[in-house]
């Protein structure tokens, strides 16, 4: 998978904001390793099935994702970032 830009949705932004400090300094730490080499293995990056089929999933914790959509123009859209039960809010 290559990355190009990364792009944030304003519910993501939101998320973020609301995340424990700790969790938030990961989560951006997660972010640049992703932009490096997003098959990283700490990330476990992994298409999402479902409901949820076309978005992708990274680990900032063993609790906590980042879920996005990687866009036809090599984009990437960072949709929302939490807990793992994100999933069900989506």
């Amino acid at each position: 998978m290559i990355i190009g830009s990364i792009v944030y949705s304003s519910k993501f932004v939101r998320e973020l904001r609301q995340l424990p400090n700790e969790i938030a300094t990961v989560a951006i730490r997660k972010e640049k390793i992703f932009r490096d080499n997003p098959l990283y293995p700490s990330l476990r990056l992994h298409a999402l099935q479902g409901k949820l089929k076309g978005l992708w999933s990274i680990s900032i914790t063993g609790g906590y994702r980042i879920i996005f959509e990687r866009e036809s123009n090599g984009e990437i859209l960072f949709i929302s970032v939490g807990k793992h039960d994100i999933y069900r809010n989506l």
